[in-house]
């Protein structure tokens, strides 16, 4: 049989069949999957092969195959820095929520997010949340990083999951389509996705005041299917997101504004850091390209892991 993976928990995966018929599978051996070093060889969007199996009256499945993907979304391993995660596979956008503060999200987490999603051909949308509860100033902020995102060609949407505000402008987005739901512990994933479809009553928890930060509470990624013709993957709120397997050269290509200027480099192989006639340092220095964008560039291209593996909100 073949069918789609709906949710892994390292060891089982639930497997959803074309009949709509769930199985749990497992996989037999050693399952590697050409060049890449995952941790998890199956994510949750994968299409599988699989046969059905009696065990103490107890059926299962066992996963023999995994189909090509189209995409996926992938990040280096918090404690092995030479294996990857896969979050998701086939995947049509992502959405990746942000919050100003309570928790914070830091534009470099913004950038090499939307780096990797730029590699891998998948369209992200900037979801802004908690929108009711920010003051004038908060707002301010929002607007100020919604007008950096927009001018680049990013789709950025203000959300409240407690209002509802623009809950329908994100549902047209998703229709009959696969989306995923990305983002920080704590940003307001789970009640998100409870507002789009609440008959799912996903679990949420409040933010650990100590820290500022979201308690996890989904610990594995599982796709859902909405009564509006969507499919939605939530995920386990992310810390950091480390840039898998990039070239220097390759980097600037994955941010849409530099790769606009690079063809006006005098080198084509401009690294935009300190060779002569570079226009991406020109375009910065007449304030045509923001320093924020160009930052999180060098952090990627000189390879400043230790942002990704850092918690943010453990400085005391």
């Amino acid at each position: 049989m073949t069918g789609q993976v709906y949710k892994s928990t390292g060891s089982w995966y639930t497997v959803k069949n074309e009949l709509g018929h769930t199985y749990e599978c497992r996989i037999k051996g050693k399952f590697r999957l050409k060049g890449i070093k995952s941790t998890n060889p199956i994510a949750v969007g994968d299409l599988v092969d699989f046969e059905l199996e009696t065990d103490n009256n107890q059926e299962s499945g066992v996963i023999h195959n995994i189909h090509d993907r189209s995409n996926y979304i992938v990040r280096k391993s918090v404690n092995l820095s030479k294996q990857t995660h896969i979050i998701a596979a086939n995947l049509d956008q992502v959405f990746l929520m942000i919050t100003i503060n309570n928790p914070p999200t830091l534009s470099s987490f913004i950038d090499r997010f939307l780096v990797t999603a730029e590699a891998y051909s998948i369209k992200t949308v900037l979801l802004f949340n908690k929108i009711d509860v920010y003051d004038k100033e908060t707002l301010d902020e929002v607007r100020y990083l919604a007008h950096i995102y927009r001018k680049i060609g990013y789709e950025c949407i203000g959300v409240s999951a407690v209002t509802g505000k623009n809950i329908d402008k994100v549902k047209t987005l998703m229709k009959d389509k696969v989306s995923m739901f990305s983002g920080h512990s704590g940003v307001g994933k789970s009640t998100l996705v409870n507002a789009i479809e609440p008959t799912l009553n996903i679990k949420t928890k409040a933010i650990s005041s100590q820290h500022m930060q979201g308690q996890h509470t989904t610990t594995f990624a599982e796709m859902f299917d909405l009564d509006f013709g969507a499919k939605i993957i939530d995920t386990p709120g992310i810390k950091g997101f480390g840039v898998v397997d990039m070239d220097k050269e390759e980097v600037g290509d994955y941010f849409p504004e530099i790769f606009k200027l690079k063809q006006d480099c005098k080198f084509n192989n401009c690294l935009h850091v300190k060779e002569p006639h570079c226009a991406v340092k020109k375009a910065l220095d007449n304030d045509e390209l923001e320093y924020s964008r160009y930052r999180s560039y060098l952090q990627i291209i000189e390879g400043e892991d230790e942002h990704y593996r850092t918690d943010i909100w453990d400085k005391e």
